[in-house]
This record gives structure tokens, C-alpha cells and sequence, in this order.
């Protein structure tokens, strides 16, 4: 039975667009190879079964040794994996496969040398990013406590300008919303006398305005005073100042004038989201200092820690040379850290506490972490009596039965994996000894979409033999 690959949700897009790629389109040509592979060998089945069989015994076995003996010369091993990663790089990129071109450079046979073809584009999107292998300062960690909430910059708190009763909710939790779309309809009072007034203001507007135009035309005319013009107009500007105040009261409460003069007022989304809480229940009051709906993006999250008074000063001196990597655990997901960094250290100590508040951004890709879990923060400092060590990512090291390896850049497009020994764990880089070099370029985010390619032996993908 071929083992199950589990490929995990947010890695699905990206495979997806690996095989529009052809990364892992075997083609006509291998689907045929491989058909007329079994073919020959179900004839081969049948012509053991007749009375010559045990001549084919005595002649054909050691052709066929011979002939695997010969393959394997070649430089293929279909079904052994991590046999590249005890040849030089060198020499895999120089091996020939069956199809007599370079092995590294045929769709069907490339994954045999450990190599990948990684579009340009998968890099422009994101969907696989790279970093250096260099040497680094050793870290310790540094426990603290906090609590995630959301990144108020990514967020809108949608609240109403005047109390009234909620009668109609036109979202729930999790719904993605557009800016201007309609979320909450209430009945004001306060939006009713405001209408109401707004009404009042206008038709005097009008009246006065009639009136300006009629006295003005008759002192064309000689029968009005200039005295009677500047009177009907300063009534007109009076009138006109009241109405666009009115107008102005509306706009502010969040809605329009026209000619209604009910109390509905309908909350609008200020920006495009999703609904991520709500307090707005059809039938309650809703008061102002009420947020009734939070609308944003919560890919992004910050971790709020406790720093202690001891510990702030080398805190402070290693975020004046550049950010501090963490790592954040919360109870749900037990020993699994999500990496963040230290963006802001408050100027200030709270009183209560006795404590200064250090801000950890954090990625929430898969929405695990949620606005209110409890966490710890490991915040990771330099210890300063190292002169640093190679290390890598570590989300660029990935193991595949019991070897660790990582795929290193080689030239143009392609991608080779190296063995690597991982060493400590420091922050969100691990030390490795290995097939690697200062300075070489290792894939970090989408490393498991290489890994899946090249282990096609293990699906069953790449030439039948």
C-alpha cells in the first residue's frame, strides 16, 4: 500500500499552482511507457505458465538482472529514497536519465536527483520565499505572559452615534462584508427629531429663497426698497445656514437627509473584512459606547506581554539593534510555537502591574490563534558569548524517514535538497552541520511543496521501470 501524504489546507492553493506548472505532470509519454511496462509484464506472466517456463528460468532471469544492473549504473533508484542526498551536486546534475537528456532537466525523471523546478512566479506571489544559510548569535529564551488581541490597524469597531432600539441584523460571525454594505438597522428617536428638523430647515430654505427672488425682481422694477433686498436676503442666508447644520447633524449620525422623516438609521461596513464579533442582538437598545460589530483582517494578530522591571534593560538594548524573534503558545495547540517579533516596547510602566508592555506581532494564517487566549511569549536575546553559528530557518529543515535535509538554490530555477544535520534550536532558526555553505540560499516558506515533488516514488509518480 502506498503511504498517505497529508497535505495541509493552506499548502493546497500553492500545490495546486505547482502543478499548473508541470512539476508533477508525468505526461502522455510516461503514462504510456508505464502501460506498455505492465503490458509486457502480464505477458510475461502468461509465457510462465507454459511448458517452457523453465527454460525462460535458465536464460531470461539473469538478462533481466542484468538489464536493472544496467539502470541502476544510470544513476535511477525508483522506490529508494535519500539516495541523492549521498551524491555530490555535481554529479547529479551531470546524471542522464533514460530519456537521454539530463536527469535534472526532465520533468518525469527530475525528482530522482533530489532536484526542483520552481517557477519564478510562485516566488512573486509569496507561495515560496528563500533565505541565507549564515552564521548566527546564539539566543536564549526569555518567558513571559500576554494576552493576543487584534491588530488595531487591521480592524474597525462599528458603533452608532445615537441610542436606539436594533430591529433588523443583516450579517453574522464570519461573514465577509464590503464597504457600504448594510450590517445593522436601528430605530432612533434622536434620528427622527434630527430628520424631522432637517425637513423643517429646508422648507424655510425654500421659502425664504421665494421670497429673496420675488422682492429682488420688484426692485429691478422700481416698486421694492434696496432696504426690503437686503432684508429678504439676509432671511435667506439665515435659512440656508440652519438647513445645511441640520444636513450636517444627519451626515454625522450616519445618515442622509431626503424626504423620510422616520427614525431608521442603517450602519453601514466602513471597509472591506470580515465580521469577526458581534454584539448587536434584533430587539436590544444600542447605546453609543457600544461596539456593535467588529469588522477586519485577523491573518495578523498582536500577543500583549508582561515584561518585569529586571529584565528591561537587555530587552531594550537588543530591540535598539533590530527586531527580536519570538515564539507564542497558547494552551489549545500545546508545544506548537507560532513565530512572531517583538514591534513595539511601551515607554511606560503600568502602576498596576508594575510591568512594561512589550507588543509581539504574530501571522495567523490557518486562524488558530484567537483575540483573547492567554499565552506565553518566549521572547529569544542573545546570550553574547558566541561568535554565532550556521543556521537555517527552521521551518527549512524537513525530514523524510529519519534524514534531515534542506533544498538549496543552485542555479537558475532549480532547487537541490542537501543533507543536514539540525543542532539547537534558537528562536525561530536551528543550527545545522551538513552539505551547505555560508551564504547559500535555502527555500523557508513552501519548502513541504519540494518535499511533496520530490517524493513522488513514494505515490507512485515519475517512470515505471
Amino acid at each position: 500500500m502506498k503511504p498517505f501524504i497529508y497535505i495541509v489546507p493552506e499548502m493546497a492553493a500553492c500545490m495546486f499552482a505547482l502543478v499548473g506548472c508541470g512539476l508533477w505532470d508525468t505526461g502522455d509519454g510516461g503514462a504510456h511507457h508505464a502501460a506498455n511496462t505492465h503490458a509486457d509484464h502480464d505477458e510475461h506472466d502468461e509465457h510462465a505458465g507454459h511448458a517452457e517456463h523453465a527454460d525462460h528460468e535458465a536464460h531470461g532471469a539473469p538478462d533481466a538482472h542484468a538489464e536493472h544492473d544496467e539502470h541502476d549504473a544510470h544513476g535511477h533508484s525508483h522506490g529508494e529514497t535519500g539516495v541523492d542526498l549521498k551524491r555530490p551536486v555535481a554529479e547529479l546534475f551531470e546524471d542522464r536519465c533514460e530519456h537521454n537528456m539530463k536527469t535534472y532537466a526532465c520533468d518525469e525523471c527530475r525528482y530522482e536527483v533530489g532536484v526542483v523546478q520552481v517557477p519564478g512566479r510562485l516566488f512573486d506571489e509569496k507561495l515560496v520565499t528563500t533565505a541565507k544559510v549564515a552564521s548566527r548569535a546564539l539566543t536564549a529564551a526569555l518567558r513571559l505572559t500576554g494576552e493576543i488581541q487584534f491588530d488595531d490597524r487591521r480592524v474597525t469597531h462599528v458603533s452608532t452615534q445615537v441610542g436606539g432600539i436594533i430591529r433588523k441584523v443583516h450579517v453574522t460571525l464570519g461573514d465577509k462584508v464590503t464597504a457600504g454594505q448594510p450590517l445593522v438597522e436601528l430605530e432612533s428617536v434622536e434620528v427622527g427629531n434630527a430628520r424631522a428638523e432637517y425637513q423643517e430647515a429646508l422648507a424655510l430654505e425654500r421659502l425664504a429663497r421665494q421670497n429673496f427672488e420675488r422682492v429682488d425682481a420688484l426692485q429691478k422694477e422700481g416698486i421694492s426698497s434696496q432696504k426690503e433686498v437686503l432684508h429678504a436676503k439676509q432671511e435667506w442666508d439665515g435659512a440656508r445656514i440652519r438647513m445645511q447644520a441640520t444636513l450636517g447633524t444627519l451626515q454625522r449620525i450616519g445618515t442622509g437627509g431626503g424626504s423620510n422623516a422616520s427614525g431608521r438609521l442603517v450602519l453601514k461596513a466602513p471597509n472591506d473584512g470580515r465580521v469577526l464579533e458581534m454584539h448587536a442582538v434584533k430587539g436590544e437598545i444600542a447605546e453609543t459606547t457600544d461596539a456593535l460589530i467588529t469588522i477586519g483582517d485577523n491573518a495578523s494578530l498582536w500577543v500583549w506581554a508582561d515584561l518585569f522591571e529586571q529584565d528591561y534593560p537587555r530587552v531594550l538594548e537588543q530591540y535598539a539593534t533590530g527586531p527580536i524573534d519570538a515564539r507564542i503558545y497558547v494552551s489549545a495547540f500545546g508545544d506548537t510555537g507560532f513565530p512572531g517579533v517583538v514591534d513595539y516596547i511601551s515607554p511606560s510602566m503600568s502602576e498596576r502591574s508594575r510591568t512594561v508592555n512589550v507588543r509581539v506581532a504574530v501571522k495567523n494564517n490557518q486562524n488558530r490563534l484567537l483575540s483573547g487566549m492567554f499565552a506565553e511569549v518566549d521572547l529569544f536575546l542573545t546570550t553574547g558569548d558566541n561568535d554565532g553559528v550556521l543556521s537555517v530557518p527552521s521551518k527549512a529543515i524537513l525530514d523524510d524517514e529519519g534524514a534531515s535535509f534542506v533544498f538549496v538554490h543552485h542555479k537558475g530555477d532549480y532547487f537541490v535538497r542537501r543533507a543536514v544535520t539540525p543542532g539547537r534550536q534558537f528562536g525561530n532558526y536551528t543550527a545545522i552541520h551538513g552539505d551547505v555553505t555560508a551564504g547559500s540560499d535555502v527555500v523557508a516558506d513552501g519548502a513541504f511543496l519540494l518535499k511533496s515533488d520530490v517524493l513522488r516514488a513514494k505515490m507512485g509518480a515519475g517512470c515505471a521501470h
